[in-house]
C-alpha cells in the first residue's frame, strides 16, 4: 500500500487522544469515521473536534472555511462494522488495557477490508503482543502520538516483531502528511524512546527521595533550572498523572527486570490517590496551594549526576539494543518531551565515563539493578561518548541552528530550536557567532537570509528558564548581556545585508535579534514584543540601545516600556517591519529579497552599512566615512560593470572587485 492509496481513516476511540488525532487527520483532508462504545462518547469528541476548529479559526491557524471543511470529514459512529467496512487505515486509540485492546482487535477483524492496516496509539505496550490479536502483524504496527496530538509534532513509528517494511513507510508517510515529525523505532521495546528516557528519570527522582539522599525542591530544581527541562521531574508526574507513570513501570519492571522496580514514594503516592493534578494534589498541592512552586537555588550536583547516569543507561539500552539510534532519541525526546537539547548530546557533554562511575558507584552501594550500568554504556564511556566524532572535520557542528544554502549566493542560518519556540540560549548566541564568521568568509556567500524552524516563532525570547537556573547571579546577568549584545553586533555590523524573514512570535531576545538585520519580512501572523519588564527586567541584547534607531524613541519607550504585542501590520506602520507577506508566502519572498540584495555590489553595500553605522550616534563621522567611501567606490570595477549596464539597460553582474 502506498499513501496515495489511503482515503478514508477510522480512529477506534474518541477520547483526549482519540478525537484529536481525528481531528489531525481531518485537517489534513482525510475522509475520517471516529468509533466509539457510546453515543455520549462520540457526541462529546465531535463537540471537542467542533471547539479545537474554530479555536484554530480564530487564531487565524486555519480559515473559516478550512475549519467547516475538517469538520464535514468527520464521521461519528457507535457500530463498529459501519466504522471499518470501508476503511484503508485504522488507529486504535482505545485505553491502555490489553483486555480491551484484545477485544476491541477481535471485533475489528472481523469487519475491516484485507488490505487495511491497523495501527496502535498504545504508549508502553507492546506492539509484538498486540498484533497476536489480529490476522495481520505484518501489516500491525504502533503509531504513537502525543497529547495534545492536534499540537505535538512527534509521532513514534514502532515496529513489531512480524511488521513489514511497506507498512512502517507507509505509516511514516502518513504522519508527515499529517504535518507531523515520525521518529522510527526500530525494535519493539517498552516505554519504546520518550517514555523509556522519561520514566525511568521519574522513578530515580522519587527513588532519591525514598531513600533521603534528595528532597522534592533539590530534585525539581536541579531537573528544571539545572537540567534545564520544561518541568521538574515530580510535576512532570503530577502533569502525566503517577498512576500512569506507575502503571507503565509496572509494565516495564514485568518484561525488563527488577532495574525498573516502582519506587516506594510513588508507589504510596498512588495507594493515597494521591495522582497529581487531576485529583488535586499529588507530590504537590493544587487545591489549597499554588501548585508546583520549585525554588531555582536548590540544585544539587549530586542530583544531577544521578539522573544524567540514568538517562544515559536508558539511551545505552535503546542503541546497544538497536530499538533507536542517538540521532532519533534526541529528536524523538526534544520533540516529545520538550528536552532543550537531545538527551544523548547532554550525556555526551556531561562525560559519559563520568556517569559511568557514577553508576557504577551508586550500584556499590546499594546493589540496586536500577543502577546496573548496561553493556554498551561501558563500551561508548571508552569510546568518549555514543555520538562519533570526526577528528579531521573542518565543519562546524552545531546543535542549536543549522546553515542552508539555498543558491544564488544567499546563506540561510536558520534558529532551530522549534520544540523551545527557537528561544535563545547562550549555547545559541555562541554558535550563530560562529555561523555569521563563517558566512562572512564564504566567497561565495553575499547575503545572509535568517529564520525560525517551524511556523510557530522566529524567535519567542530568551530560554528564561536557563537564564533563571544560573540563579540571581549579577555578574553572571551581566555576562550573559554581554554574549548577546557581542553576538548580535556582530550580525548588526556584518559586511553582508541581512534579512530577517518573521513567522509567528518575534518576542524580546528574538525581536532584539531582528532588530541587527537590514530588512525585515513577516508573515500576517506574527507577534512583535519586548516583554522584558513584565519580568522585572529590561531587554538586555542591544534592544534599549538600536530599536529607537528604527522606529524612533518614543515608540520604542512605548514597545520597551508597556511590555504589549504587535501585530505585524502595526509594527509595519511603525517602520520595524518592512514588509508583511501571506503566511505561506513568508519564505519564499524572504528568500526572494536576500537572492536580490545578493546580487548587488557588495562593496558599496558594504560602505553603505559602515557608514550608516558610524553616523548613527555622531552625524560628523558618518559623513566623513561616507566621503571617504564614495571616493574609493570610484576607482571599483563595480562602478563601471554599473554604469555599462545602465547604459544598456541590462542587469549588472557585480562581482565585488
Amino acid at each position: 500500500m502506498d499513501l496515495e492509496d489511503i482515503n478514508t481513516i477510522t480512529v477506534l476511540g474518541a477520547g483526549n487522544m482519540g478525537h484529536g488525532i481525528t481531528e489531525v487527520a481531518a485537517m489534513a483532508g482525510y475522509d475520517v469515521v471516529m468509533r466509539d462504545i457510546k453515543d455520549e462518547f462520540v457526541q462529546n469528541g465531535y463537540d471537542q473536534i467542533e471547539w479545537s476548529l474554530n479555536k484554530l479559526a480564530e487564531n487565524d491557524q486555519l480559515t473559516e472555511e478550512e475549519a467547516d471543511a475538517a469538520l464535514e470529514r468527520v464521521t461519528p459512529v457507535v457500530d463498529m462494522e459501519e466504522a471499518v467496512a470501508d476503511t484503508d487505515f485504522v488507529i486504535e486509540a482505545v485505553p491502555e488495557q490489553m483486555e480491551i485492546k484484545k477485544d476491541v482487535y477481535g471485533e475489528l477483524e472481523e469487519h475491516a477490508p484485507d488490505h487495511a492496516i491497523f495501527a496502535t496509539n498504545t504508549s508502553s505496550l507492546s506492539i509484538t503482543d498486540l498484533a497476536e490479536f489480529t490476522d495481520r502483524p505484518e501489516r500491525f504496527c504502533g503509531m504513537h502520538f502525543f497529547n495534545p496530538p492536534v499540537r505535538m509534532p512527534l509521532v513514534e513509528v514502532i515496529s513489531g516483531a512480524e511488521t513489514a517494511e511497506e507498512t512502517l513507510a507507509v505509516t511514516e508517510d502518513l504522519a508527515e502528511d499529517f504535518d507531523k515529525v515520525p521518529v522510527r523505532v526500530h525494535k519493539d521495546s517498552p516505554g519504546f524512546i520518550v517514555n523509556r528516557i522519561l520514566v525511568p528519570l521519574m522513578n530515580e527522582a522519587s527513588w532519591l527521595v525514598s531513600t533521603d539522599e534528595a528532597t522534592i525542591a533539590e530534585v525539581d530544581s536541579t531537573t528544571k533550572y539545572g537540567l534545564g527541562l520544561p518541568m521538574g521531574s515530580f510535576e512532570l508526574g503530577d502533569q502525566v498523572g503517577n498512576d500512569v507513570s506507575y502503571h507503565v513501570l509496572e509494565y516495564m519492571n514485568e518484561v525488563l527486570g527488577s532495574a525498573y522496580e516502582p519506587a516506594p514514594l510513588l508507589e504510596e503516592k498512588v495507594e493515597n490517590e494521591e495522582l497529581g493534578k487531576k485529583t488535586g494534589e499529588g507530590f504537590y498541592d493544587y487545591e489549597d496551594g499554588e501548585g508546583a512552586q520549585i525554588p531555582t537555588d536548590q540544585q544539587s550536583e549530586f542530583v544531577e549526576a544521578r539522573l544524567l547516569a540514568t538517562i544515559a543507561n536508558e539511551a545505552a539500552k535503546l542503541i546497544g539494543g538497536d530499538v533507536a539510534p542517538p540521532e532519533s532519541i534526541d529528536e524523538a525526546v526534544k520533540l516529545g518531551a520538550g528536552f532543550p537539547d537531545g538527551p544523548v548530546r547532554m550525556v555526551d557533554d556531561y562525560g559519559l565515563e563520568t556517569l559511568y562511575e557514577t553508576l557504577e558507584e551508586a550500584y556499590e552501594e546499594t546493589g540496586h539493578e536500577r543502577y546496573a550500568p548496561a553493556d554498551y554504556l561501558a563500551e561508548r564511556a571508552d569510546a568518549g561518548g555514543f555520538y562519533e566524532t570526526d577528528e579531521e572535520s573542518d565543519e562546524a557542528d552545531f546543535e542549536t541552528i543549522r546553515i542552508e544554502y539555498p543558491g544564488d549566493m544567499v546563506g540561510h542560518i536558520v534558529l532551530d530550536r522549534p520544540h523551545r519556540m527557537n528561544t535563545i540560549s547562550d549555547d545559541l548566541l555562541l554558535e550563530l557567532s560562529t555561523a555569521i564568521e563563517l558566512l562572512e568568509d564564504d566567497d561565495d556567500v553575499r547575503a545572509l537570509l535568517v529564520t525560525g524552524e517551524g511556523e510557530q516563532a522566529f524567535s519567542a525570547g530568551a530560554d528564561v528558564q536557563s537564564m533563571a537556573g544560573s540563579g540571581a547571579d549579577p555578574l553572571e546577568g551581566q555576562e550573559l548581556s554581554r554574549l548577546g549584545q557581542s553576538t548580535f553586533g556582530e550580525l548588526e555590523a556584518c559586511d553582508l545585508p541581512v534579512v530577517a524573514g518573521i513567522d509567528g512570535f518575534c518576542l524580546g531576545g528574538g525581536m532584539e535579534l531582528a532588530t541587527c538585520a537590514d530588512l525585515r519580512i513577516a508573515s500576517e501572523r506574527s507577534e512583535f514584543g519586548q516583554p522584558e519588564l513584565n519580568l522585572g527586567l529590561i531587554p538586555g541584547w542591544g534592544g534599549t540601545q538600536r530599536l529607537k534607531h528604527i522606529v524612533g524613541e518614543g515608540r520604542a519607550k512605548e514597545i520597551i516600556l508597556t511590555a504589549e504585542r504587535y501585530d505585524a501590520e502595526t509594527m509595519a506602520d511603525y517602520g520595524f517591519v518592512n514588509e508583511v507577506v501571506e503566511n505561506d508566502e513568508l519564505v519564499d519572498r524572504a528568500l526572494e529579497q536576500a537572492t536580490d540584495l545578493a546580487g548587488g555590489p557588495p562593496i558599496a553595500q558594504r560602505f553603505t552599512k559602515r557608514a550608516m553605522l558610524a553616523g548613527r550616534d555622531d552625524t560628523e563621522s558618518g559623513l566623513e566615512y561616507e566621503a571617504s567611501a564614495f571616493g574609493h567606490l570610484m576607482a571599483t570595477d563595480d562602478l563601471m560593470e554599473g554604469i555599462t549596464a545602465f547604459m544598456g539597460d541590462e542587469e549588472p553582474e557585480f562581482e565585488g572587485t
